[in-house]
């Protein structure tokens, strides 16, 4: 790599050239991806795209007005300083607020490359070509805003932010969710029979990892084999089942844990008290994402959890 202050006009320009030319696909590749569920955004960026081969056609006709017909190939990740975009092309799902960040990334970028290099530069009809490309670039950031003036009103933005929220919650929330649930209700009854069973932390712990890991396990594939995400857009079912069944085992673990402490009594008080945690915690989840009143989920998992925890007790006292 190089630094940037050893790069001739030339190959400043050379540079430029490349960079408007990765922008505007960059850009292509955007609208194309969001094209499906947010066609306001996708517009904005095809249109931005199209202003990035704008610039680029200019720049060429400077270039070869300067220079003549060979432009060296410098791409940005050759000189050090630039930040590298994404590989869009490995991504099968974008994010709404990921693109518009890197957007805006990339316009802030671009406007200090040129800034930059129209304050290096010593020839003076190249000085004033480049600090032209710097006023062309804040014109550009300017023009983007008027893009999402023109194609994202409030209206259309909020409905996209409340899609993307939706997606999230879909492809994220409810598997690990639905995981975290299962882990810490469905572990409560062996973990605590087997513990008033036995009298033993040791034997309580076991059961406890045993039912957890399996339950993960089984919760994993379950989520994983149910929907492919092609119809319903829950995303990945590889992605989804990792996330359930990850949260399945951490739910079970969670008051298994305590059980490592050999004191019985001490044990069960703190494996008590992490349950009545994870209940608090699957009661926020509910209320924050699901759009369920706080004090009715707070009652449906409370019930829920105490009815299991009773049976494990019922049965291990038996």
């Amino acid at each position: 790599m190089r630094n940037f202050d050893e790069l001739s006009e030339k190959e400043v320009l050379a540079l430029a050239i490349a960079n408007e030319e990765e922008d505007g696909r960059i850009y292509a590749d955007f609208a194309e991806g969001l094209r499906g569920d947010y066609p306001g955004s996708a517009k904005v960026f095809s249109e931005m795209a199209a202003e990035e081969g704008e610039h680029r056609r200019l720049l060429l006709d400077m270039y070869l007005e300067k220079f003549g017909a060979h432009i060296p190939l410098i791409r940005r990740q050759d000189v050090r300083g630039f930040i590298s975009p994404p590989p869009l092309w490995q991504m099968k799902a974008l994010r709404l607020d990921s693109v518009r960040r890197q957007a805006e990334l990339m316009e802030i970028e671009a406007a200090r490359f040129y800034r930059t290099a129209a304050g290096r530069s010593t020839d003076a009809s190249i000085r004033k070509l480049l600090g032209d490309l710097a006023e062309a670039e804040v014109a550009h950031e300017h023009m983007a805003e008027r893009l999402l003036a023109e194609n994202l009103p409030e209206s259309v933005r909020l409905q996209e932010d409340e899609a993307a929220r939706r997606m999230f919650v879909l492809r994220f929330i409810q598997p690990g969710l639905a995981g975290l649930m299962d882990g810490s209700v469905s572990t409560l009854a062996p973990v605590f029979a087997a513990a008033f069973a036995t009298g033993n932390s040791w034997d309580a712990f076991l059961v406890g990892m045993a039912a957890s890991l399996g339950a993960g396990i089984s919760m994993g594939f379950a989520e994983a084999v149910s929907d492919n995400g092609s119809l319903t857009g829950r995303g990945a079912p590889w992605m989804r089942g990792a996330i359930c069944g990850i949260m399945t085992t951490l739910g079970g673990i969670g008051h298994t844990l305590p059980f490592l402490i050999h004191n019985f009594v001490t044990a069960t008080i703190l494996a008590i008290i992490v349950v009545v945690v994870e209940l608090g915690i699957i009661t926020w989840i509910r209320w924050k994402y699901m759009d369920t009143p706080p004090l009715a989920a707070a009652l449906q998992i409370g019930f829920g959890g105490a009815l299991v925890f009773a049976t494990g007790i019922l049965i291990g006292a038996s």
